[in-house]
């Protein structure tokens, strides 16, 4: 069999597009990965460092995602090369671009990821139509604005914590990446009670065991700044996130921030996958074999996914967060008591949840995978 199919098993990918236009710079990647049980959902992520293989595994994830949480949607995921802080005009130019290539990609749904956000959406919509996570004012519910995934969060901790040997109140919480999921979901969880001892982004990791606020660092955030610019507390290395002693850790950025090579250096009790693919299976095997309960990306992120399927289907804010906290309650709890139960991963039992549902729809069509 030929190189390209190097990704291929029962489940997909139904297509792997590659997009270029040398005159803009624009090289992007598509994959839709299965699309039975109806057109796929997937952000566009715009890096520097993207990969076909990446994009690969975040369409595999999306896949599961949206099976786990029983949606009528298959999974996608799309990629474009590009400092995501270039002049507006650039992106706007990319994005409107890229868009355009992929006009008759109609099993695609777009959708907001990282370095491209609800008014990239709009550009979008613009020229194709074909998309979710839109501004309020187009109709669309901002899924960044209200912090979707991080409700989504909040309630896959609660549930979690059902498993552990502490209490939410009083919990240290230590965040990577301190975007719009990252401060979401320290937002839900501090009301709560819990209190956020350490945070990082791209340019460095604050920690303070006092507890740090989160407004503030949001608003240093909305001004261009970064976490490091935080008045109190100890500023290190971005890498220096992993060793902050916590509760629970909350990777909410780039996908494999967890490895072999690092994972022995957490000192916490609970890891919450924020962001998709943010730690390799060996990790995750390491975790699991040292009682370190970790919640896998695809049942404690997929908030954000529920959201924008139910505005593509019209809802309001009010039902998505209904929606958003009904499904991810029910599918954790799911997933713990079958690894429990079967002395599995929690990664094992939520593929075998998400994959059972993709099979029985894929057993329903002509053609398994469209």
């Amino acid at each position: 069999m030929e190189n390209v199919f190097k990704f291929a098993d029962e489940l997909g990918p139904l297509k792997v597009i590659h997009v270029y236009e040398p005159s803009i710079d624009l090289k992007g990647i598509l994959v839709i990965d299965n699309v039975a049980t109806g057109p796929s959902i997937g952000g566009v992520r715009l890096a520097p460092d993207v990969s076909t293989k990446e994009c690969f595994r975040l369409a595999r994830a999306m896949t599961l995602k949206n099976a786990a949480a029983e949606l009528p949607h298959g999974g996608g995921k799309a990629v474009l090369f590009g400092d995501p802080k270039m002049p507006k005009p650039d992106k706007e130019r990319l994005i409107r671009a890229f868009a355009c290539a992929l006009r008759e990609a109609e099993q695609y749904i777009f959708a907001p990821d990282m370095g491209t956000d609800e008014e990239s959406m709009a550009w979008v919509k613009d020229e194709i139509g074909r998309v979710v996570g839109l501004p309020r004012e187009l109709g669309g519910i901002p899924l960044d604005e209200i912090g979707a995934t991080g409700w989504g969060i909040s309630h896959v901790v609660d549930v979690a914590l059902r498993f552990c040997d502490f209490e939410l109140a009083g919990a240290r919480i230590v965040v990577q990446g301190f975007g719009a999921v990252g401060y979401h979901a320290t937002r839900f969880l501090t009301e709560k009670g819990a209190v956020l001892v350490g945070a990082a982004d791209s340019q460095g990791t604050i920690h303070h065991p006092g507890g740090l606020n989160v407004e503030t660092l949001s608003t240093l955030k909305q001004q261009g700044k970064s976490v490091v610019d935080y008045l109190e507390g100890e500023r290190l290395d971005r890498e220096a996130i992993i060793d902050i002693p916590c509760d629970i850790w909350i990777p909410a950025a780039r996908p494999d921030v967890i490895r072999e090579d690092n994972v022995q250096r957490l000192k916490t009790k609970l890891v919450i996958e924020g962001a998709n693919i943010p730690a390799t299976l060996e990790a995750e095997k390491y975790l699991h074999a040292h009682g370190i309960l970790c919640i896998p990306d695809f049942i404690a992120n997929a908030g954000g996914v529920i959201c924008a399927a139910m505005e593509y289907q019209g809802a309001n804010e009010t039902l998505a967060f209904q929606a958003i906290e009904e499904k991810l309650r029910r599918n954790t709890e799911a997933v713990l008591k079958e690894a429990k139960n079967q002395q599995k991963l929690p990664r094992e039992a939520a593929v075998d949840l998400a994959s059972r549902r993709v099979r029985k729809t894929m057993g329903l069509r002509r053609w398994s995978l469209f």
